[in-house]
């Protein structure tokens, strides 16, 4: 099934506040955009790859190393898209606006995310617009809006609360995976949105969660109170940066070695040293485990550091996709499952599958041919091509959204 991380996208459309340093903001940018380049990856993938319509890429008893590390790098987008959507949330408070106004958009931003998840996203990747006797998938657009208009309330916190009270739900939500939403009869559907990746019925319709609330929403808000570190010096902040992603990074070695607490799943000796490793680094993404955030988180920090010192031009890529992250998201949904087709048509002609959603994103396998998809070098291939492609419109609508400030491009 496609990530939605995948997909992954990312709420922080908010980051056209102002700062007293434009390079605090050209941070987070370049970040961002060299997550939504990561991502554009794992959604080729997802689309195109043959290995991708037979099996988990993180199976490690049929993957292969570079099946799995093409898979476990996109691991970072995410955790990456929820943070700086909480970074850009506080910069987006500081241009003199209130806490009221912020919870106002944020409830009307996370309802704008949800209902386009529900419609012009899934369309694009499913050719799907019914509402019954169907399966909707609620993906990473669905879980940042719905994170969105929870913010909305915990904003008024004491920042420093919700800090705790953020890195709390963070460490502990893994003592919540033995309870099973079974457990909860009709009301199952709750617990699947809050905690548990799981499918419940509404009416004639299947819903599938593929990114519960938590730990997400605690992810958005310890960026939202990591917000204020940007004002920080630039000296003491890139110190920060480096100390506080390098003792997350640490921490998880020694917490995955230690093989006791933060993921559902424990890591054991494989057949080869480097499978081992794979298994070592396989943590649980839905929902995220402790680890897996650990695991994403610090070194996203110390690329920021890096990113600090580096003076990129408005027109290098990472800053035009980071400043139109949910533009570019909708558009190379588009420009990929397009793609696809036109590869289809290219190999087998006018066949009936090629307007169905591929098998690695829920379609029966025997409806397609046993040959289909592609080498992984042709996923590489077509995910520089989808970049290139979009690289002059993402410029034009980021100098857009420069030179015009129409509410509406902030749904954008």
């Amino acid at each position: 099934m496609i990530n939605p991380e995948n997909a992954e996208v990312s709420a922080s459309v908010l980051e056209q506040a102002t700062s007293p340093k434009p390079s605090r903001v050209q941070t987070v940018d370049a970040l961002r955009g060299a997550i939504i380049i990561i991502m554009t990856l794992d959604h080729v993938r997802d689309f195109i790859s043959s290995a991708a319509m037979e099996f988990s890429p993180t199976n490690l008893a049929r993957t292969t190393t570079a099946i799995f590390f093409t898979r476990w790098i996109t691991h970072f987008c995410a955790p990456v898209f929820a943070f700086t959507a909480g970074i850009g949330i506080f910069l987006w408070l500081g241009r003199n606006r209130t806490k009221a106004q912020l919870s106002r958009f944020l409830l009307t931003r996370g309802l704008w995310l949800i209902f386009l998840e529900l419609t012009v996203i899934r369309f694009i990747m499913f050719f799907d617009i019914r509402f019954n006797n169907t399966l909707i998938i609620l993906s990473v657009i669905w879980m940042l809006g719905l994170c969105m208009m929870v913010l909305a309330g915990l904003i008024h916190l004491p920042t420093r609360v919700l800090a705790v009270l953020s890195v709390a739900v963070i460490v502990t939500h893994n003592l919540l995976d033995p309870v099973a939403a079974a457990r909860f009869g009709s009301a199952a559907w709750i617990w699947n949105i809050l905690h548990q990746q799981g499918v419940f019925r509404f009416h004639s319709t299947s819903v599938l969660v593929a990114y519960p609330l938590v730990p997400w929403m605690a992810v958005m808000a310890a960026g939202y109170c990591f917000g204020p570190v940007l004002r920080w010096d630039p000296t003491r902040r890139r110190r920060f940066l480096v100390r506080l992603g390098l003792a997350l990074s640490a921490a998880f070695v020694l917490i995955r070695a230690l093989n006791i607490y933060g993921d559902p799943f424990r890591w054991s000796v494989q057949s080869s040293k480097i499978f081992t490793l794979f298994s070592f680094l396989n943590c649980t993404k839905y929902p995220p485990s402790f680890l897996f955030l650990l695991m994403t988180l610090g070194p996203a920090l110390i690329a920021m550091a890096w990113l600090e010192r580096r003076q990129l031009s408005a027109n290098n890529p990472v800053i035009v996709f980071g400043r139109v992250p949910f533009f570019f998201f909708v558009i190379h949904l588009a420009v990929i499952h397009a793609l696809a087709i036109l590869l289809g048509f290219l190999r087998y002609g006018r066949a009936s599958f090629l307007l169905l959603p591929a098998p690695s994103m829920g379609s029966m396998r025997k409806i397609f041919p046993p040959d289909y998809g592609y080498n992984l070098w042709v996923v590489y291939a077509v995910w520089i091509a989808v970049i290139v492609m979009l690289y002059p419109l993402c410029r034009w609508f980021a100098q857009l959204k420069q030179r015009r400030k129409d509410w509406w491009l902030s749904y954008l």
